[in-house]
């Protein structure tokens, strides 16, 4: 059988890119692990921001709110935002503030929001309420849904191991699998540029930068759940709510030369705790659980999304660094125009601003 569209990648990129292009003809997508979203896109804080990026992402994140709002009723729900300085950080909180569009907060007013913030170290803070969670577990499973409702199939447990050309069609080694297609989407995350060499394609240069998260009780017992997320000025560290217990990042990025299944360090956790302890009066004596994931960036940090300047049936779905999920819908969007020829909806700069010809 010879494919449309082959995928490689079963997180939010390849799963969403998938559902938009399933009806346009035969997709297959092809996911290493045993199952879908197990690297980044299943560990993800998973918060709808639409101010959160570079003025391109900024207009993804814009493009992708109606579909969040609708998908399966909708996968969003009330969070809010809350940034916070301490002593000598009032350059920081300023950026933030005018960045977020937010309503500075005197300590004060921030602890009537959150009661375990210590007023005594907090100096300002900027907060407002148009930040949301994504049910991502939910959104993933839609757009699984959505593809195979078009005919697609999903394959877990299918590692690439060789891809070839032969005329104008891909050939992609899968175990003693060969699964022939005429479009390759490239949605490997981390793993995309050793998927474009495979193809014979130059890599766009990615770093995959860890990202590690602690999970602990309820700070004092308090019940979280209605409290915005907080984040230390100049994005130092970040806390919120998840199901009851709260969640501490040290929001660290740090390169990972060769992608793999990583996990969170303990003493970059301890350093991200204690960089948070001192913003709140209720100290930290237990972590429950721990984990990381790879947000992979291109050297501009912006998303890159289209055909590649080498072959027009190679398209790259990749660069998404902390922002797959909630870039999602208009990424997806916009690769499926692109592969059949519709004129994109998003304006013809931010189009140009995400291709990979960038970077040729």
């Amino acid at each position: 059988m010879i494919y449309d569209f082959l995928i490689i990648g079963g997180g939010i990129a390849g799963l969403s890119v998938g559902a938009k292009i399933a009806p346009l003809g035969t997709t297959l997508l092809l996911e290493a692990e045993p199952a879908l979203a197990y690297h980044a896109s299943g560990r993800s804080a998973a918060l709808y921001e639409a101010r959160y990026g570079l003025p391109v992402t900024i207009a993804l994140n814009e493009a992708s709110r109606e579909e969040h709002e609708t998908i399966d009723g909708g996968v969003l729900s009330p969070r809010g935002l809350m940034f916070l300085a301490g002593p000598d950080q009032e350059e920081e909180i300023e950026r933030d503030i005018a960045d977020f569009h937010l309503t500075t907060l005197s300590p004060d007013e921030a602890a009537k929001i959150v009661p375990i913030l210590n007023t005594d170290h907090v100096t300002v803070a900027g907060h407002h309420e148009a930040a949301w969670d994504i049910d991502t577990d939910r959104l993933i499973q839609c757009y699984a849904k959505e593809m195979r409702s078009h005919g697609g199939e999903i394959r877990t447990k299918a590692k690439v191991t060789s891809i070839s050309r032969n005329a104008d069609l891909w050939q992609v080694q899968v175990g003693a699998e060969t699964v022939t297609a005429r479009y390759l989407i490239n949605a490997a995350g981390a793993w995309v540029d050793q998927i474009a060499q495979m193809a014979g394609l130059p890599p766009i240069g990615v770093k995959p930068l860890r990202r590690s998260i602690a999970r602990m009780p309820a700070p004092g017992g308090h019940d979280p759940s209605a409290w915005p997320m907080l984040i230390g000025a100049g994005e130092t560290w970040y806390a919120k709510p998840d199901a009851g217990k709260w969640l501490v990042s040290p929001a660290d990025e740090d390169l990972i030369k060769d992608p793999h299944d990583v996990w969170a360090d303990d003493m970059v956790l301890a350093e991200g705790i204690a960089r948070y302890q001192p913003f709140v009066t209720e100290e930290v004596t237990r972590v429950d659980t721990s984990w990381a994931g790879l947000r992979t960036f291109a050297s501009d940090r912006t998303l890159v999304l289209g055909p590649d300047p080498a072959s027009s049936s190679f398209f790259w779905v990749a660069g998404q660094g902390g922002y797959g999920i909630q870039t999602a819908p208009a990424a997806s969007s916009l690769l499926a125009d692109l592969i059949s020829g519709r004129s994109p909806c998003l304006p013809k700069h931010v189009v140009t601003a995400l291709s990979p010809a960038r970077f040729r």
